[in-house]
């Protein structure tokens, strides 16, 4: 079976990457990212037959799965490429791979070089970079970084604000932390942000207010349309999770 073939790991995981840099690039809804992430096969098809293809990128697609069988031969193909000509394109082209497939101080080497001259506030490598640093606890990067990207509008009430949010928070600054979680609060809507602002309350000694937030976003969960159950399954799952867990310790 497809499935048990020793070259299906790394079919999954060229897909995961395709899919992940699509959706950091076109700015789609973040929740996708975690849903690519953990659940792989499942996640990455239902991102292309709803995101790429429904958007007619259908050449994006094309390029991407003629990798898919090598994922390291893209990487190789990539590094060629930057070796041949070093230009900012051929490097963040790089980075997005190094970092979709873990080399995250890689991918930070380049991403940091890139942010020169015209490019210096370049969005997506500032982005890009925030997701290496947290990734790594480098908490202190992120914030000045996040500063500058979570006030773009693309950026705004995206994984990248809830990392920004987190990286405050791991820093020692939980009032500016719950601002930023604060004004990604809505309903029926922004599942992952709510999910870790109530963690966040929960961890400040706020139980009562963190799953006041968990039983609302259960409340929405069922007026939510097929879709958006799918696309916020993972943030939902969490929230079930952490309230079973609460209801199950002794008063």
């Amino acid at each position: 079976m497809f499935f048990f073939n020793p070259h299906f790991y790394y079919v999954s995981f060229a897909l995961q990457a395709l899919c992940v840099i699509h959706c950091l690039r076109k700015g789609t809804q973040t929740n996708w990212i975690w849903l690519i992430v953990f659940l792989p096969v499942i996640g990455c098809v239902a991102y292309i037959f709803t995101e790429i293809i429904r958007d007619g990128d259908i050449r994006q697609v094309r390029s991407g799965i003629g990798s898919l069988l090598n994922p390291s031969g893209r990487i190789s193909k990539l590094e060629e490429n930057l070796r041949f000509a070093d230009s900012f394109g051929n490097r963040v082209a790089l980075a997005d791979a190094y970092l979709a497939s873990g080399r995250t101080e890689d991918a930070i080497e380049l991403y940091e070089s890139s942010l020169t001259g015209a490019f210096e506030e370049n969005e997506h490598v500032q982005a890009c970079l925030m997701i290496a640093y947290f990734k790594l606890h480098r908490y202190q990067d992120v914030l000045p970084l996040g500063k500058k990207v979570v006030r773009l509008p693309q950026f705004n009430r995206t994984h990248i604000h809830i990392i920004y949010a987190m990286a405050l928070d791991q820093t020692g600054h939980p009032a500016e932390a719950e601002k930023e979680f604060s004004a990604m609060k809505g309903r029926y809507a922004h599942f992952e942000a709510r999910y870790q602002y109530g963690m966040f309350l929960i961890r400040r000694n706020r139980p009562e207010e963190g799953f006041r937030l968990f039983r609302e976003i259960l409340d929405e969960a069922g007026h939510l349309s097929a879709r958006e159950r799918r696309t916020n399954r993972l943030w939902l799952n969490k929230v079930r999770e952490e309230l079973k867990r609460a209801e199950s310790k002794p008063a």
